[in-house]
């Protein structure tokens, strides 16, 4: 297992942002990807960059009839080997996730990374154990995962059914990144780079340094509403450290295939930005949690799946700013 740890974290390489440039990487992150959908077996996928592809998940809570198929999930592709970033909320999607990854490479699968601990993004590892991956997460993943695996896996079993959630198992990582971790695919690096808490207090980015691709995972949302299970202070200020980047493309855990920063996070920013603003006026005025429940409902038009997370995310934000 070719792992390099390093104490410091790594700064994703910075390329060149002419204007002429951003307007031409603005188009190829659009909805009208150079790259064709794949011809391939299972979950249907998207090369957004060479050795990169992408699936697109639902914007949707999970469902029998999706399947637990409602996040992004990723893959890239080395001279010896693949790493698979996120793997979908149920092992029937996982599988088929795995049965395009297997019809686009027979290169072994050698690594399983999670992006944080939610089950949209875990619950589709159990599709890839006969490969025997080495699993990787945040150092603080499996303690999150583990202390939330009985009413995750409860949830799921109901909303899910029986038959999506057939052969669902909670997987924890074997290896733990509390800095960066280097992972060599053969002629590519995956760069990884703990988060401090943000959208979770597990949240893991990862480079692609041959492509210059970014996988936020569920530190970007696009189109879904964001979900707050985290800090909103430590949101907002990775986010303001976020928009400074300068990858290629980033890939979004809720959203298109790719998309360019900064534009990309600044819907997010301006959402979470407006919950903090309106709760902490809010709480300086003397007003109750239940007053707040239209903090930031200005944003109610600009996303989806907003009436079934925003209450959970202004109750989060109050009881983190209160003590403020």
């Amino acid at each position: 297992m070719k792992i390099c740890d390093q104490r410091h974290r790594a700064r994703p390489p910075a390329i060149s942002r002419q204007a002429f440039l951003r307007a031409a990487l603005l188009f190829a992150a659009s909805p009208l990807l150079r790259y064709a959908p794949a011809e391939a077996a299972g979950a249907e996928i998207t090369e957004i960059a060479p050795g990169v592809f992408v699936h697109q998940g639902r914007y949707e809570l999970q469902s029998p009839d999706n399947r637990g198929d409602m996040a992004n999930a990723s893959f890239v592709v080395g001279s010896d080997g693949v790493a698979v970033i996120d793997t979908l909320g149920s092992a029937v999607a996982g599988r088929e996730l795995r049965e395009a990854i297997r019809a686009v490479t027979g290169k072994p699968i050698r690594y399983v990374i999670n992006t944080h601990m939610h089950p949209d993004h875990v619950f589709g590892n159990a599709a890839f154990k006969e490969d025997n991956p080495t699993f990787v997460g945040h150092y603080k993943l499996a303690r999150g995962l583990g202390s939330r695996a009985e009413r995750y896996l409860a949830i799921n079993k109901e909303m899910l059914g029986a038959e999506a959630f057939q052969g669902i198992e909670v997987m924890l990582p074997s290896v733990g990144v509390e800095n960066t971790l280097s992972l060599d695919l053969g002629g590519r690096t995956l760069q990884l780079n703990a988060q401090r808490t943000a959208h979770t207090d597990n949240d893991l980015t990862i480079t692609d340094t041959a492509t210059d691709t970014l996988f936020l995972g569920d530190l970007l949302f696009s189109v879904h509403v964001p979900t707050l299970d985290g800090s909103i202070v430590g949101w907002l200020a990775l986010i303001e450290e976020l928009s400074r980047a300068t990858p290629a493309r980033v890939v979004p855990g809720h959203g298109p295939h790719a998309m360019a920063m900064p534009e990309a996070i600044l819907p997010e920013q301006r959402y979470l930005g407006a919950i903090a603003a309106d709760v902490r006026k809010l709480i300086k005025d003397g007003k109750t949690l239940e007053d707040a429940m239209q903090a930031g409902y200005s944003e109610r038009d600009a996303w989806k799946l907003f009436d079934h997370y925003h209450v959970r995310n202004v109750t989060a934000a109050f009881a983190e700013l209160e003590w403020e």
